[in-house]
């Protein structure tokens, strides 16, 4: 494998500017997290999974992983094992929003509704799971369906969700009642990250197409995958693409 041909020069600026992205992303907080001091969900979960639909799904995986390790070792936080395990949901949303294979993505939501429900607190908080039905029903659902953008950017979400929770139950102390009373704050949350992941999705789109286009840019097949479909000149009828 030719190393200059993985780190091109258009990859490597795509990387940076994500990379930078990330820090500040990671650095605006959205809401806190229940059961721990000093835990937030950030501005990162309104983009992060869209990082594999341009680099790829193991590339995209190992910048956004690339990017929250770095993020730890500048901002200098500390390494617990809750701010580790925190790498893990996202990581998972990038393989869900960027890869092409529907049945392995459809099964990690179900393997999370399992390792939820048979944990001595899951199995009485079972219905908070229901919402990992998203990312399965997301990916079953036939292509010609309309809205394939937002069934993949909630479905990601609801997998970055999922993970997480399996993550939070087996390592946080919480009682039933209280992932019973988390189930409309995630709807409001959840809702939010998967307009945000859409929303970003079809920015970044726009903005790498515009530079590619007005630099007449010749941008070799793997290295960054656009998608002209969800460019906001596309989707607004603003000219044909």
């Amino acid at each position: 494998m030719n190393i200059k041909n993985i780190f091109t020069p258009k990859r490597i600026i795509f990387l940076l500017l994500f990379f930078a992205l990330v820090l500040i992303g990671k650095n605006i907080n959205f809401s806190s997290l229940v059961g721990a001091e000093s835990q937030f969900f950030t501005l990162f979960q309104f983009f992060g999974p869209t990082a594999g639909t341009f680099l790829g799904p193991v590339f995209g995986i190992i910048t956004v992983l690339f990017s929250q390790f770095a993020d730890l070792l500048i901002v200098g936080k500390e390494f617990t094992i809750i701010n580790v395990l925190r790498l893990l949901p996202m990581l998972f949303a990038v393989y869900y929003f960027s890869s092409k294979k529907r049945a392995v993505s459809a099964i990690i939501s179900l393997v999370c509704m399992f390792l939820f429900i048979i944990h001595p607190i899951g199995g009485e908080a079972w219905m908070y799971t229901l919402y990992w039905l998203i990312p399965f029903f997301a990916v079953v659902l036939p292509k010609k369906v309309p809205g394939q953008l937002l069934f993949k950017s909630f479905g990601a979400t609801f997998t970055a969700h999922a993970i997480g929770s399996v993550l939070w139950i087996y390592t946080v102390p919480m009682t039933a009642g209280q992932w019973v009373g988390l189930i409309p704050v995630v709807a409001y949350e959840r809702f939010l990250f998967g307009m945000g992941i859409a929303g970003s999705y079809v920015v970044f789109n726009s903005v790498l197409d515009y530079v590619v286009s007005k630099w007449k840019l010749r941008v070799p097949t793997g290295v960054l995958m656009l998608d002209k479909k969800y460019t906001i000149a596309r989707l607004l009828h603003f000219k044909k693409v």
